[in-house]
C-alpha cells in the first residue's frame, strides 16, 4: 500500500472515540488525555511527572489498553540492571548457541513506572530505544516492533528515592504532562466508578496495533507550510539566545513541535498546521527540555513564563490559504 493512501478520511470520531474510552478510567482530564494521543500518535515518548496517587499508572494503562497493543510494565528500582530492560543473551547447552531473551523493552507500549527511582546507568539503557526504535545486546542490534512508544512516570525528584533523569533522556521525551489533583465534583465522581468495580478491567480496545500504526502515517503527511517550520526555528533560537536560559531548545524539540503539530491539524481533521497548532504545543513540549541559570531561577522565573512570553513576542506567519478554505 503506497505511503499516500488514507485509509482514515475522516479520523475525528475515531479518535473522538478513543478519548472517550480513556476517560471511562480518567475523569476530568481530557486536554492530558488529547496531549498524550498527540505524542503517541506522532511517535513521541511520554513522560508523566506527578506526586503520587493521582493516576499516572492507570492512564498509562488506559492508553495502552485502548490502542490495542501488547503492553509490559517495568517497575523501575534502585537494583534494576539494564539487561532486565532490555534483555539478555543465554548460552543453549543443545544448541551449543547463545539465544537472545528479548526484556519488556521489546513491546509496543512500555510503561517504565517510576522511572526515576531506578541508577542513572539504569535509566541510559532507554536511549537508545527512544532515539533509534532498537536495542543492542552483546553487539548485536534488535528492531523495535512499530509501534514502539515508552511511556513513563515519575514522581518530583525531590521527594525521597529518586535520580533526577539526564538531559539527553528528558530531549527524547516528546512531552512531559501532569495530571494534578481534581476538583472535588470529580474526586466524587471517582469514587463513585471505583465503588464496587474497578472501571479498567472492563476497558476494551478501540482500535489494532495496525490501525494505530497506519494512524500515525496519515498523521506525518499532514501539510507544514515553510513559512510554519520558519516560525518553530524562530522560536527555537530565540530559547537559545535568551538570558535567562542555559540550555534552550534543540533541532530534536523543533522536529517534535512540527510531528506534533500535524497529529494536532489531523485529530482536528485537517490535512494542514495552522500557527494555533504550533503555540498550543509549546509548553508541553519545551519546558521540560529548558533548563534555566541559577540567577534566573532565583528570582522566580519559570521556563513556562519564559516560553509565553517569547510566543507573544514573536509574530506568528499567516496563511492566506486557510482563509481561502
Amino acid at each position: 500500500m503506497p505511503p499516500e493512501t488514507r485509509i482514515f478520511d475522516q479520523p475525528q470520531p475515531l479518535v473522538e472515540r478513543m478519548i472517550m474510552n480513556v476517560e471511562k478510567v480518567i475523569v476530568g482530564k481530557r486536554e492530558t488525555i488529547e496531549h498524550a494521543f498527540i505524542a503517541m500518535l506522532s511517535g513521541g515518548h511520554l513522560l508523566l511527572e506527578d506526586v503520587p496517587g493521582v493516576g499516572k499508572t492507570m492512564l498509562v494503562r488506559a492508553l495502552a489498553r485502548t490502542i490495542g497493543c501488547e503492553f509490559k510494565r517495568i517497575q523501575c528500582t534502585p537494583d534494576l540492571l539494564p539487561s532486565d530492560v532490555t534483555g539478555v543473551s543465554v548460552f543453549n547447552t543443545k544448541t551449543g548457541d547463545f539465544e537472545f531473551r528479548p526484556g519488556p523493552l521489546m513491546t509496543p507500549i512500555v510503561l517504565a513506572d517510576e522511572c526515576n527511582r531506578t541508577s542513572p546507568k539504569t535509566q541510559s539503557a532507554f536511549l537508545e530505544a527512544m532515539e533509534e526504535k532498537r536495542v543492542t545486546v552483546d553487539g548485536v542490534g534488535y528492531e523495535l516492533p512499530k509501534p514502539f512508544v515508552l511511556l513513563a512516570t515519575q514522581n518530583p525528584v525531590d521527594y525521597e528515592g529518586t535520580y533526577a533523569l539526564p538531559e539527553a533522556q528528558m530531549d527524547r521525551f516528546m512531552m512531559r504532562l501532569s495530571l494534578g489533583y481534581p476538583s472535588p465534583e470529580q474526586e466524587i465522581l471517582m469514587l463513585d466508578r471505583l465503588q464496587d468495580r474497578q472501571p479498567l478491567e472492563h476497558l476494551k480496545p478501540v482500535i489494532v496495533q495496525d490501525e494505530f500504526v497506519q494512524l500515525q502515517k496519515e498523521a506525518a503527511l499532514v501539510h507544514v507550510d515553510n513559512t510554519l517550520k520558519e516560525f518553530i526555528v524562530r522560536l527555537a533560537v530565540a530559547t537559545r539566545d535568551h538570558s535567562d536560559l542555559y540550555l534552550g531548545a534543540s533541532p530534536r524539540a523543533s522536529y517534535a513541535l512540527m510531528r506534533a503539530a500535524q497529529t494536532s491539524a489531523y485529530m482536528k481533521g485537517r490535512s494542514f498546521v495552522v500557527p494555533d497548532d504550533i503555540k498550543n504545543l509549546v509548553l508541553p513540549l519545551w519546558t521540560h527540555r529548558l533548563i534555566l541559570t541559577s540567577e534566573a531561577r532565583m528570582t522566580g522565573k519559570s521556563a513556562e513564563l519564559i516560553l509565553t512570553a517569547l510566543i507573544a513576542s514573536l509574530q506568528a506567519p499567516v496563511l492566506r490559504y486557510v482563509s481561502a478554505n
